[in-house]
């Protein structure tokens, strides 16, 4: 499983120009199911993202996580962070799982942060989104379990 994560001040994901997710300060998360991963890749994952220490703490420094700080998270699902340009200029994503799997993985990941006690907005699975985002730093993390 792969994520790339961002600090941010604001984020939104919107389809067909309806506005079906937000949050305000806390993180932009997009996260990709790759084939082969474990059963356990989206518990692992929810519990290094909610722990993750990027959030500044009274003396300016990164120690803070979501967890520590109460913020919320946006989930937007990209299966395009499976994407491969080793043998080309043209990415080919044949490393991402298959979309039941990649929708599965990707509900049991949202359900996994939300049973951490961090408020929870999603994308929706497979949808063409327009995500608006403030990035906070910038501070922007790729991560794999």
């Amino acid at each position: 499983m792969r994520a790339l994560i961002q600090r941010v001040s604001a984020a939104s994901v919107a389809i067909d120009g309806d506005m079906v997710g937000e949050t305000g300060p806390g993180l932009l998360i997009l996260i990709c199911a790759m084939g082969g991963d474990a059963p356990d890749a989206p518990a692992k994952m929810a519990a290094k993202i909610a722990r993750l220490r990027i959030f500044k703490d009274d003396a300016g420094k990164m120690n803070l996580s979501l967890l520590d700080t109460h913020r919320s998270a946006l989930i937007v699902s990209q299966f395009t962070l499976a994407g491969d340009t080793s043998r080309g200029n043209r990415p080919g994503f044949s490393s991402a799982a298959p979309p039941d799997e990649g929708r599965a993985a990707y509900e049991t990941f949202v359900a996994e942060v939300g049973k951490l006690g961090i408020a929870t907005a999603t994308g929706q699975f497979g949808a063409d989104m327009a995500v608006s985002l403030v990035n906070d730093g910038p501070v922007t993390l790729m991560l794999e379990v």
